[in-house]
């Protein structure tokens, strides 16, 4: 596997990332791989996230590179994907291989057993809510 990419995570989103893991019964594969990359990333203040990092809510696009093909994704927590027709949760594989990368950036992901190759395209950030 390739060395891991820089991330960059706001304090927000590890705080609550970090709260809906501790309610977890139990930590599977993913859940620990999701916790190495919150103890690995760069945290800083909300507003002092680069707009072309993804955090929670950002809407991404990424290429899967074993595939081929683009995907078009808002990264959410679990109950949120009702919310979103495009939604994928930070508990999915590749939702926690997203949190924290900017555009340009790719990184290698265990993915259905396999490792993949994911690569950040394009991010537009959560909106502000009014």
């Amino acid at each position: 596997m390739q060395n891991k990419p820089d991330i960059i995570l706001s304090a927000a989103d590890v705080a609550t990332i970090e709260r809906y893991i501790e309610k977890m019964p139990h930590a599977n594969e993913q859940v620990l791989a999701l916790e190495n990359e919150l103890a690995r990333a760069k945290v800083v203040k909300h507003q002092d996230l680069p707009s072309d990092v993804i955090a929670m809510g950002s809407r991404v696009t990424f290429r899967i590179a074993e595939l081929n093909k683009e995907f078009a994704k808002t990264l959410c927590y679990p109950e949120q994907l009702a919310n979103h027709e495009d939604g994928i949760s930070i508990f999915a594989p590749v939702g926690s291989a997203l949190i924290g990368l900017r555009v340009g950036q790719s990184i290698d992901w265990p993915l259905n057993g396999s490792v993949r190759h994911v690569e950040i395209i394009a991010v537009s950030p959560a909106p502000v809510a009014a």
